[in-house]
């Protein structure tokens, strides 16, 4: 299956958390930062490799000194690819839904948004 890039991808380094059931069914999560991001995805340099096809929850913090509040963006997704470069690392998804947020609180920050589906 063929993955064509329908938007243009903007290079920005942001912190990001993805969260995903392994094969046995338990919620996992990594940390990690954007590549680059477009409209319809999204590649995070992080040392989880997922399968292709992984269904993942990404919640990418977006900088208070550009947002003037602080907004995160929530994303469900799959994997559509992982590859190394060198020492730079990370997977490839795409984006089927993504909402953006105002943060409320750090304490609330920490909850997962919504279930990771496998």
């Amino acid at each position: 299956m063929s993955h064509r890039r329908t938007s243009k991808r903007i290079p920005v380094e942001l912190p990001v958390e993805i969260r995903w059931k392994n094969r046995a069914g338990s919620l996992r999560h990594a940390m990690g930062k954007t590549g680059n991001i477009s409209g319809s995805g999204l590649f995070i340099e992080v040392g989880a490799r997922l399968n292709r096809a992984t269904s993942v929850m990404i919640k990418v913090k977006l900088p208070k000194e550009v947002t003037k509040v602080p907004l995160e963006l929530l994303c469900q997704g799959r994997v559509v690819r992982w590859n190394q470069v060198g020492s730079v690392h990370g997977l490839g998804a795409v984006i089927d839904e993504y909402e953006l947020r105002p943060v409320k609180s750090a304490a609330s920050a920490d909850r997962p948004a919504s279930k990771a589906t496998s």
